[in-house]
């Protein structure tokens, strides 16, 4: 669906759009965020805990505000459960992916780079919505495979996270694996609520007039999280 265009009679200046970009992206900047009293129950326990981490997967999808973002903007124009479920399980893939290998192979990038990436996955899944790659650039990306693609850097994210902390390598294997099964449990709590919200809002007559006004937010939620840890970044 191509809506990308300038005529389109929406002030993009409106004080709610500029309250919900704020609000938006100040959650989004917290994302991957792990509370003191989180950090220490990752550091001070040993052997296998697989309900704890079971519970700390979950909490951290329903917490993740980037991953939410992401989700919403793949669901969009997604009606039928058919192409919801073969979307977010290309994300679930990948995010799974990454995280279990990246903790258990010690693979470690910047976090501040990694978080500003999936900063800029929440503009391009936005700009996408709104026919830009189309209209601007005359292409179209294959979506499913940028789902994917996106969902191998949102698990990268929280393994680099993962690994500043002292984790015991006693039950490391179990305990990640039920972290990521606790990811993925979070993920379709946090999916069905958007479901409902989004099956709502979309039998409304506001859905068609806010379409471009959503992912424009989306897309500015996206930039200023990616602009927060490019500058924590280059402040280190």
């Amino acid at each position: 669906m191509t809506i990308f265009h300038c005529s389109t009679g929406w002030r993009f200046w409106h004080p709610w759009v500029l309250a919900a970009v704020l609000s938006v992206s100040t959650a989004a900047a917290l994302a991957h965020g792990v509370s003191d009293a989180d950090k220490g129950f990752l550091e001070g326990t040993t052997g296998v805990q697989i309900l704890p981490f079971l519970y700390l997967g979950a909490k951290h999808m329903v917490t993740g505000y980037d991953h939410l973002l992401f989700l919403c903007g793949v669901i969009f124009f997604l009606y039928r459960m058919k192409d919801i479920g073969l979307y977010v399980t290309l994300f679930a893939v990948g995010h799974s992916t990454t995280l279990l290998m990246g903790v258990l192979n010690g693979w470690h990038i910047d976090a501040y780079l990694v978080d500003a990436i999936i900063g800029l996955s929440i503009v391009y899944r936005a700009f996408d919505n709104l026919g830009g790659f189309k209209t601007m650039f005359g292409v179209q990306p294959n979506k499913k495979a940028s789902v994917l693609i996106f969902g191998f850097i949102h698990g990268l994210g929280l393994a680099t996270k993962l690994q500043d902390f002292s984790l015991s390598r006693e039950g490391l294997v179990p305990n990640m694996i039920a972290f990521n099964v606790g990811v993925e449990i979070g993920q379709l709590l946090a999916l069905g609520m958007i479901l409902v919200v989004m099956r709502y809002w979309r039998s409304t007559a506001s859905f068609a007039r806010h379409v471009v006004a959503s992912n424009v937010v989306l897309m500015t939620a996206g930039f200023v999280l990616a602009g927060l840890q490019f500058t924590g970044f280059l402040s280190q």
